[in-house]
């Protein structure tokens, strides 16, 4: 959920800029630039200095961002050919002169490695999902947006990954396997294991033995759901049981209390439908955005608060617009690259 109005900037039939201030210009060239590949530790330091010249230059590489973001292919093209070339000064060029084309992978490890101010913002966290962040691009399975896979792990554990989600493998002589869900959303089903299976996201641990269960962390809580069998959460000092058809949210505040759940509507993604009872608008904008590369953009709070009960499969999740302005009275302005302001 974006905490502020979003200015998108206007757009042309091909997406770029009508007319482009010279700062929304160079917003565009460091996009380009860091989304290339082109870029060592040096840019980012100069990316740094550069967004902090004032707020409005922070303010036009967000913007700029959420443009590239709602490109197709053939459109971001056609913007690199058009966005200027960033340079930064002889001094840090100096800094990274042997390796000055890295590419992506490359540019990111050395940023974690160099010690450059800022480095660590820019690739824990990319501006917008920009470019995957550094555990992403480590990731031993990853899921983009829209995708669905299924991987097999030994001969008695299956994981379905929904979209946007990144799985790492991690080695342990006391378990069956064990994976750690660094983002997204995964159904877990552990048969017939003589050890137990363990899933790690964030600071909890989910540990099952003959269970199926989902396990999703948006960043800020892990939501856990026991559909069959029973499993183990673990978090700091707590221990708990879930047994089947319950569910729990863990997040900084701890482990809440454990709530019933129907294991249809939860794993219902696995089956190409999205299913929202009684979910707050501001969450359905966020979860139908994780299905579609155009972006819905939220732009009244009290619309947000409201809550919806709809059925959408996935290829139809954006029909959730219309259905939003039919029942709230909500209007919907879509502009070019993909992008509808709801308010």
């Amino acid at each position: 959920m974006l905490s502020r109005a979003v200015r998108v900037m206007s757009v042309e039939r091909n997406d770029l800029p009508i007319t482009p201030t010279p700062l929304e210009h160079e917003a565009y060239g460091w996009v380009v630039r860091f989304v290339s590949g082109d870029a060592g530790p040096a840019e980012i330091e100069a990316l740094k200095q550069w967004s902090a010249r004032s707020p409005a230059h922070a303010e036009a590489f967000d913007q700029a961002s959420k443009v590239w973001k709602a490109l197709d292919p053939a459109r971001r093209k056609l913007l690199a050919e058009t966005a200027p070339v960033v340079d930064v000064d002889a001094r840090q060029r100096s800094a990274v002169s042997a390796r000055s084309r890295l590419g992506r992978r490359a540019f990111l490890g050395g940023a974690m490695a160099a010690s450059v101010a800022g480095a660590a913002w820019l690739v824990a966290r990319p501006p917008l999902g920009l470019w995957p962040s550094w555990s992403e691009l480590a990731a031993d399975y990853r899921t983009g947006t829209g995708e669905q896979r299924q991987i097999a792990l030994g001969n008695s554990v299956l994981v379905d990954m929904n979209t946007q989600t990144s799985i790492t493998l991690r080695t342990s002589g006391e378990n069956a396997g064990l994976i750690e869900l660094i983002g997204g959303e995964a159904m877990v089903s552990a048969a017939k294991i003589a050890l137990p299976f363990t899933v790690i996201a964030a600071d909890a641990r989910i540990v099952a033995s003959r269970a199926r269960f989902n396990v999703r962390y948006d960043g800020r809580s892990v939501c856990v759901s026991c559909l069959e069998g029973e499993v183990q959460v673990e978090r700091l000092m707590r221990v708990l049981q879930l047994p089947a058809g319950r569910q729990i949210i863990s997040s900084a505040q701890g482990i809440d209390t454990p709530v019933a759940v129907d294991p249809m509507i939860v794993t219902a993604w696995k089956d190409g439908v999205v299913i929202f009872e009684g979910t707050p608008i501001v969450d359905v904008i966020a979860e139908v955005n994780r299905y579609r590369r155009e972006k819905i953009i939220l732009t009244n709070a009290v619309l947000g608060r409201e809550r919806l009960n709809a059925r959408f499969r996935i290829e139809n999740i954006g029909r959730v617009v219309n259905q939003i302005e039919q029942v709230f009275g909500a209007r919907a302005r879509t502009l070019p690259g993909g992008i509808t302001l709801l308010g």
